[in-house]
């Protein structure tokens, strides 16, 4: 008698992949409140009411904040791990927020201290392990084909490749792709491997999608092909597939892009403001917190610069240059007087090497960074940010937006004392335009991928590139 082949928990349980990922949040939620419920067994043998009401909120805050630092925009990341930083940025704000309404209230003398500091510590390690198995779920669950939406892709273009890397590195979607139908790129040549397996020729897709009960259809078709299009969207109405339009506007610098509608009306943003409301607010709080503490503690050496900038050479001691800012909107910012000229017209040449402009303590604050502390001011006034892109003078803006494609999308934010570019090898003199495309590139990056604590590790680089004085001059 032939053995039965033995069922996988996976097949068992019938979990899918597109379930996992939606539970993804309440997981981490419960963790975090199971956690503290077992945490209060262990050290008060019961939990009481106001333990009951720290859960409560634990459950409700959770999702929204780790949402908040970016936990879940990564989660299609091969190593989940990678994510920690974000979780432990989420969790922080968490208990923060926790213990503020414990002042606030001022019932925290109420709680064991040894049992929230045991928790608070425990959590961020809990959910890191709980994301490192759902990987591994997903993973597995992609592996085995079992529960997976089958998916193919008409076109064979740059944009169709870019999509089936998409689908391939994203287990959470659930989707098994099949393969691609040709739009006739390649009549006499072999299919190129990145569009493989190759299912056949547009008119054939229909066919196939009723033949093999395909779930899901990319359209990835450019749009001057408005007639094949609307044939292959009339032919697919007789499927049960689910049918996608992929607009190619990967030829954009895309900032943020999200879908909205006006009244059915279906808008895709390329670029708008990187922040919401909440975020906006964060980054403020941030930027006031830390421009403060760094003035009180760096107010002696401020005066101590400023009496050496006034006694060595004469002008003011600080310098006042116009620089765009959010919006592109023209702001004055200050630094140390660092050079014999005070440079601000039309034309303005960048600080090279042995420039004979810098005065002897001018090099020495270039050499720090020490000539910009001023901008500190800048930052409590709200015409800058801690981190962000670094704003050029007026003339070199005018210069640059005209020669690098998306140069003004920086202006979408305010600008920084420090910033990516910065932090990865492009702070100082540019001397060609492939060193400020570069510089663009690491700006518009951050854009996109903004968080609290990418704002953090910046500035934790920032003060190692200032000890090793890289580029600065």
């Amino acid at each position: 008698m032939p053995q039965r082949k033995k069922k996988s928990v996976f097949q068992v349980i019938k979990l899918s992949a597109r379930r996992i990922w939606g539970f993804q949040r309440i997981l981490d939620a419960l963790v975090a409140t199971g956690l503290l419920l077992l945490c209060t067994v262990y050290f008060e043998a019961r939990i009481n009411q106001a333990y009951l009401i720290l859960a409560g909120l634990t459950l409700l805050l959770t999702p929204p904040l780790m949402k908040l630092v970016g936990v879940y925009d990564a989660l299609n990341t091969d190593r989940p791990q990678t994510r920690f930083p974000q979780i432990l940025m989420g969790w922080t704000l968490v208990a923060t927020l926790l213990m503020f309404l414990g002042f606030f209230t001022q019932t925290s003398i109420v709680f064991s201290r040894q049992l929230i500091f045991t928790w608070l510590l425990m959590t961020p390690i809990a959910l890191g392990v709980n994301h490192q198995f759902i990987h591994y779920l997903l993973r597995h669950l992609q592996a085995s084909g079992h529960y997976s939406r089958k998916a193919v892709i008409a076109g064979t273009g740059n944009l169709s490749a870019m999509l089936a890397g998409q689908l391939r590195s994203s287990p959470e979607l659930g989707l098994e792709l099949c393969g691609f139908f040709s739009d006739t790129r390649f009549p006499n040549q072999p299919t190129p491997a990145e569009f493989k397996p190759a299912l056949g020729t547009l008119e054939e897709l229909p066919i196939y999608v009723r033949r093999y009960r395909v779930d899901v259809v990319y359209l990835t078709l450019p749009l001057h092909q408005e007639s094949q299009v609307s044939k292959l969207l009339r032919d697919l109405q007789d499927t049960t597939a689910c049918v996608y339009f992929v607009p190619n506007i990967t030829m954009f610098t895309l900032m943020q892009a999200k879908t909205y509608d006006i009244n059915g009306i279906p808008l895709i943003s390329v670029w708008e403001i990187p922040f919401s409301d909440l975020q906006y607010f964060l980054k403020r709080i941030f930027d006031i917190l830390i421009a403060t503490a760094a003035l009180i503690i760096l107010s002696p050496l401020m005066v101590a610069i400023a009496v050496a900038v006034k006694i060595t050479s004469p002008g003011p001691i600080l310098f006042k240059q116009k620089r765009y800012g959010i919006s592109g909107q023209e702001i004055k910012v200050y630094k140390f007087r660092s050079m014999t000229v005070l440079e601000n017209d039309s034309e303005v040449k960048q600080a090279t090497k042995d420039d004979r402009r810098i005065t002897p303590v001018g090099r020495f604050l270039r050499k720090t960074s020490l000539d910009e502390l001023p901008q500190f001011f800048n930052v409590l006034q709200g015409r800058m940010s801690i981190v962000g892109p670094r704003p050029h003078a007026v003339a070199h803006n005018e210069y640059y937006r005209q020669r690098i494609q998306g140069y003004m999308l920086r202006h979408l934010v305010k600008p920084g004392i420090t910033g990516l570019a910065q932090v990865n090898g492009y702070r100082g003199e540019t001397e060609t335009l492939d060193k400020m495309q570069a510089r663009i590139d690491y700006d518009l990056k951050y854009l996109r991928q903004w968080s609290l604590w990418l704002d953090m590790v910046i500035i934790f680089k920032t003060v190692l590139v200032v000890l090793k004085r890289q580029n600065a001059y």
